[in-house]
């Protein structure tokens, strides 16, 4: 491991919600063991992390969304992108009276949004979920109303399976939500959901489970009904981990395999190629290596999925050449 310097490192960062449980745990481990290097992250979503680091006033940030090539090409400052986790965006819903577990197509779930799906019993909600007492009661969809990575790893796999989605929303940090009411950050939209009766909304799989909200099943591109998983996030990965391009800068929504989980996502660290202050460069290179040697271990009992073995040795090789 890199040796860090005596002298104290405050280290700014911003950006994702998706991974701040398993962030704010890692910096806060890593602070104990160099109480010298203190790294202070704001959650404020992908699509903050991304201008943050763009525009230089933050030591790095973090997005769920791989930045776009004009993104990069204009930012004031040169970044790369480095996978941390993976991780699972799932559907919550809130129904009084409902307890069994839901499934959900992606086609479904694009046609909520859409506002062409508005009542819980609807057709073909009920087909998908037979013995499930849906109300006759109008469905409050929620979305995040922040730049945000988890609505880009959300529309991106609605985009690949709903071709009007495609053409008139997209995917992106932020889209023009044809329906529904907005909340800030993975937070505030588990908090809605919980509060209001008879809503729908998107968040990534540790939100759900520490907020105790009902949860459903998405159907994959082999035409299953899964469960957001740590395991069903590393079969999505599988193939993708195996034709990594360079810059990690990949989807891997609606992944093949009768194990794949259709809404998982790497997410990433956006780290500067040189530090304009060695010291801080030091302090980061011995962090991201102190994350894959210890970090990566704790990412299954935190609801997220390590990255594959190939990924890491990748990356390793990455973080050498950070000045």
């Amino acid at each position: 491991m890199v040796a860090v310097g005596a002298s104290a490192q405050n280290i700014t960062a911003a950006g994702a919600t998706f991974p701040y449980p398993i962030y704010n745990k890692w910096f806060t481990e890593y602070n104990q063991l160099h109480p010298n290097v203190k790294i202070n992250y704001q959650s404020i979503g992908s699509g903050g992390g991304i201008k943050q680091t763009t525009e230089g006033t933050v030591d790095f940030g973090a997005s769920d969304m791989p930045m776009k090539d004009q993104q990069l090409a204009e930012a004031k400052v040169k970044v790369m992108h480095l996978p941390t986790v993976l991780g699972a965006v799932v559907p919550v819903y809130n129904i009084p009276g409902v307890s069994k577990e839901l499934n959900f197509s992606g086609d479904v779930i694009a046609d909520i949004y859409l506002g062409k799906i508005t009542k819980w019993n609807d057709p073909r909600l009920v087909k998908d979920n037979p013995g499930a007492n849906l109300p006759a009661h109008d469905i409050l969809p929620v979305y995040r109303s922040d730049g945000s990575g988890t609505t880009f790893i959300f529309t991106d796999f609605l985009s690949k399976v709903n071709p009007e989605w495609k053409s008139k929303v997209g995917s992106d940090t932020s889209v023009k939500w044809p329906a529904g009411i907005g909340a800030k950050g993975n937070e505030g939209v588990a908090g809605m959901v919980r509060q209001s009766p008879y809503s729908f909304g998107y968040v990534e799989l540790i939100y759900a489970l520490q907020n105790k909200m009902a949860y459903g099943t998405v159907k994959n591109s082999a035409g299953k009904f899964l469960l957001g998983s740590p395991e069903g996030v590393t079969a999505a990965a599988a193939a993708a981990a195996k034709t990594m391009p360079a810059d990690y800068r990949v989807s891997i929504t609606n992944a093949s395999g009768a194990a794949s989980y259709p809404i998982s996502s790497f997410t990433y660290l956006l780290i500067p190629l040189k530090f304009a202050d060695p010291a801080k460069g030091v302090a980061v290179k011995d962090f991201l290596t102190w994350m894959l040697d210890h970090g990566e271990r704790e990412a299954t009992e935190m609801d997220y999925a390590p990255l594959p073995a190939q990924v890491q040795a990748m990356e390793r090789r990455t973080i050498a050449t950070i000045k």
